[in-house]
């Protein structure tokens, strides 16, 4: 029953991206999804080409970001630019950012990814409204759909036991670089189960049950194969623990290992 109700939910998304595209190609206009997670991002990325009528690009907020929003772009939009690649400008994305921050710095508490999104669910707004969340030391930034900015902004006071303000912020003044570790070592070769096991010290074995039970993504895409071969620059989230980016793989060692670099985010 679990596994026909996941079949179906996928079906009805599958159907709600080609509805997408096909009025963004009839009316020659732009359309959006809501925010998607890895899962929903995997099932727009793997979705045939020939069935779409248009191009889709995503965009989250800023360059890493987990969850996105979709947008169906017909080609006839991009002749009337005159451009082969289209700015954020030109496709407008229908969201924004807002700050959160203490009311009073000095009796706030230490509050976490989850506390923010608990008191943003309390509100009424659904998750797929939201995009990622920026925790602080001591603010959040929160990426959220213009329809519900307003609410945050005027309805948001608490935070678990902490008063606090909001603010918008323009999407243009944005300049976010997440904290990383970065780890060198070696691999036998350059597979998705030996960067993992780099990334997270655990042993091949264990994690090669995380990548056959669906939870590694490579740029949003599900990857179920131990020895798909990820490429520099190649950014691989697991769900649970983390994610991290593939930077380079160097020379070769005496014992015919190769050496890598990865970023881990922190």
């Amino acid at each position: 029953m679990q596994k026909q109700n996941q079949e179906k939910e996928i079906q009805n998304l599958e159907k709600r991206f080609l509805e997408l595209s096909r009025i963004a190609y009839q009316r020659d206009i732009v359309t959006y999804s809501d925010f998607l997670n890895l899962n929903e991002q995997n099932i727009l990325h793997t979705l045939p080409k020939d069935r779409l009528y248009t191009r889709v690009v995503s965009f989250g907020g800023y360059e890493p970001a987990e969850r996105q929003m979709a947008a169906f772009i017909p080609d006839a939009l991009y002749l009337r630019y005159g451009k082969k690649e289209l700015s954020l400008t030109d496709v407008n994305y229908p969201f924004s950012a807002v700050r959160i921050a203490p009311l009073n710095e000095k009796f706030s508490e230490e509050l976490t990814h989850r506390d923010y999104l608990g008191s943003i669910l309390n509100l009424g707004i659904d998750r797929s409204k939201t995009g990622d969340i920026i925790t602080g030391r001591k603010e959040a930034l929160l990426f959220v759909h213009r329809d519900m900015s307003e609410l945050i902004l005027h309805e948001l006071t608490r935070v678990k036991h902490t008063s606090v303000k909001t603010e918008p912020v323009c999407l243009d003044e944005i300049d976010y670089t997440p904290a990383y570790e970065e780890i060198r070592g070696t691999v036998a070769s350059v597979r998705l189960d030996s960067l993992l096991s780099l990334a997270f010290s655990q042993s091949r074995t264990k994690l090669t049950g995380l990548i056959e039970g669906a939870k590694v993504y490579v740029n949003g895409r599900l990857i179920t194969s131990n020895g798909y071969q990820p490429e520099e620059g190649d950014i691989i989230s697991v769900r649970g623990m983390g994610k991290f980016r593939y930077e380079a793989c160097g020379s070769r060692t005496r014992k015919n290992r190769l050496t890598v670099i990865i970023n881990k985010y922190v």
